[in-house]
């Protein structure tokens, strides 16, 4: 089924069979098409703006995807899907904490990428768009103490200072928070935080909280709010 809106997708892939194929089969699924064969001339097609998402190979001949999406990351939150040959398990991890939304092994489906397509543009238009007219003054809500979410600018505040936190970081502490005490497990937090989740992936959420432990003892060294249940998953505790 097409999109009701037509999206534009860039797809950074150098070899010509394979961007073929996905042009195909996202043109049938109602989406428009960029295709570019080099990381250098998709950042510039990024640089011009107007896509909703690009599927990036990681093995392209000027430069590593991984590079290209780390460089992207420092001012551009659009999705990304990785392509590659590379299957183990390590890359894939590196491919989601370096900001990627999914992963897709060689060979795939041009069919299975389109419906991964379609599932993160159907999560991003249901996130807050931080852009909207605010339906309530637009003052940061408490949360646990220590804490504020500020919805509308997507950041969160501990002890008074901002915290500078990734897209994930922020989705995964934010998800802690609106539930403080309770448990979540690691295939929870995926399923809550990252698209299409697989559960071999699992242990990306135990990098994330590591990076987040980091920063939040960077403002309070004395604190360490995220709690560790083993065997289980992570909580939030609500002590001063």
């Amino acid at each position: 089924m097409s999109e009701p809106t037509q999206r534009r997708i860039l797809i950074v892939e150098d070899e010509q069979p394979i961007a073929d194929t996905l042009v195909y089969a996202l043109g049938t699924e109602g989406f428009a098409t960029e295709h570019c064969l080099l990381g250098r001339d998709a950042l510039a097609a990024l640089g011009r703006g107007g896509f909703d998402l690009m599927v990036l190979d990681v093995g392209l001949p000027d430069m590593n995807g991984f590079d290209l999406c780390r460089e992207l990351r420092r001012g551009n939150e659009i999705p990304v899907i990785f392509l590659t040959a590379r299957a183990a398990e390590i890359d894939r991890i590196v491919g989601l904490e370096i900001g990627a939304d999914d992963y897709v092994v060689k060979p795939f489906s041009p069919r299975e990428v389109a419906a991964r397509v379609r599932t993160i543009l159907r999560r991003a238009r249901l996130a807050p768009d931080p852009a909207a007219a605010p339906t309530a003054p637009s003052e940061a809500r408490p949360s646990t103490p220590g804490f504020r979410v500020d919805d509308e600018a997507q950041c969160i505040h501990y002890r008074g200072q901002t915290l500078d936190l990734t897209r994930y970081e922020y989705l995964l502490l934010k998800t802690l928070l609106e539930s403080p005490r309770r448990v979540f497990s690691r295939g929870q937090l995926m399923q809550r935080v990252w698209t299409a989740p697989d559960h071999s992936l699992e242990r990306t959420v135990d990098t994330h909280i590591k990076t987040l432990r980091s920063k939040l003892k960077a403002v309070d060294p004395t604190a360490d709010p995220i709690l560790t249940h083993r065997g289980v998953g992570y909580s939030l505790g609500t002590g001063r």
